[in-house]
């Protein structure tokens, strides 16, 4: 990543999860950020080192358990539709 000024920018295709991380953070916070790279089980690090629930912060771990609690019950309904579909 290389900031200047209000300009951020990444180079490389695997720089693409750490660009979107970087601005994410730039504009909802480093919190939401690190979030997502747990969500999304992102684990080398940059620019955060959240990726696994065993190196995530407690309070980013709790937010994000809690955030998915609230969507599980659709999540599961959707799964549930389009399995049956596949039998």
């Amino acid at each position: 990543m290389v900031r200047d000024g209000n300009v951020i920018t990444g180079g490389g295709v695997t720089a693409g999860i750490d660009f979107a991380l970087t601005v994410m953070a730039e504009i909802a916070g480093d919190d939401y950020a690190q979030s997502v790279q747990l969500s999304i089980e992102y684990a080398p690090a940059p620019p955060f080192n959240s990726g696994r629930p065993d190196l995530a912060p407690a309070h980013i771990l709790a937010d994000t358990q809690q955030r998915y609690e609230r969507v599980r019950p659709a999540r599961d309904a959707a799964v549930e539709r389009a399995a049956a579909r596949l039998t």
